[in-house]
């Protein structure tokens, strides 16, 4: 275990090291970075919104820290948002336009640990916030611009310890929300190779509908299958899953995983 946490350190600090956000440089390049808290969390995005969203956190700086009160601001184009995610023209003004309308009104679900009443353990304390304080679209200009929420920017800059991090274009050509959030997962854990977890933090983290959070057939068949596939065949992901019992129902799932970089890349 040891080893194990070494690696995943040393695997941590040469992504910092060589992470070095630029607006200027090619969307392929950037990487995005968040703690583990917000990669386990609920995003409630649709696929284009998780793409603006992204985007956006590949322009901004993860190892330095916001002043207080500071709220900073990420422009994204049509033009720009066409070449990440291999979309015309057309499509990407559309999509950043349906995308601007409904971000205001996204939230985040974390559950944190609550303290003891009266001796007695409470159930995790259910914690919301927005991504942005404001979102503004210009009609015709083709861009939008994301006011970041203040709550939100230490699970996405000043970052040191306990963040993931991935290249944008490892997600860019992903035609799934569910692939996206299963490629942030594993690669939280890409230094052990294995993760197991409940299927009720799967479901959370996945976004799945309450219709589905009650039937594993369907988490399987609408969630799992497809990201699984998709993650194997676009971002070179060999990936063994199973669930895990708990009597007669299935009660977590684990997944055991590597990325193939040279599959990645083409090679």
């Amino acid at each position: 275990m040891a080893k194990v946490a070494v690696s995943a350190a040393k695997k941590a600090a040469a992504r910092v090291e060589r992470y070095d956000p630029d607006a200027e440089r090619l969307p392929g390049e950037r990487w995005i970075s968040m703690t583990n808290a917000l990669t386990r969390a609920g995003h409630g995005l649709t696929l284009a919104e998780k793409r603006i969203v992204g985007c956006a956190v590949s322009k901004l700086d993860s190892r330095k820290a916001i002043a207080p009160g500071t709220v900073p601001t990420t422009k994204i184009t049509a033009a720009e948002y066409a070449e990440s995610f291999g979309v015309d023209l057309t499509t990407a003004y559309e999509q950043l336009q349906d995308a601007a309308k409904q971000l205001y009104n996204r939230s985040i679900t974390f559950y944190e640990a609550a303290h003891k009443r009266n001796g007695k353990p409470l159930p995790p304390t259910r914690v919301q916030m927005r991504w942005v304080g404001q979102v503004k679209y210009q009609e015709g200009e083709g861009w939008v611009e994301l006011h970041w929420w203040p709550a939100l920017l230490p699970h996405l800059t000043g970052l040191r310890k306990n963040f993931t991090s991935y290249q944008l274009q490892q997600a860019s050509a992903l035609r799934s929300v569910y692939s996206w959030r299963l490629l942030e997962l594993l690669t939280r854990f890409e230094a052990t190779g294995w993760l197991e977890i409940t299927i009720e933090d799967f479901a959370q983290s996945m976004d799945a509908t309450e219709k589905q959070r009650g039937d594993f057939a369907a988490i399987r068949r609408k969630i799992i299958e497809p990201a699984v596939k998709e993650l194997t065949t676009k971002d070179g992901w060999m990936i063994q899953w199973r669930p895990v019992k708990k009597g007669r129902k299935v009660g977590g799932l684990r997944f055991d995983f590597k990325r193939n970089d040279q599959l990645a890349l083409g090679l």
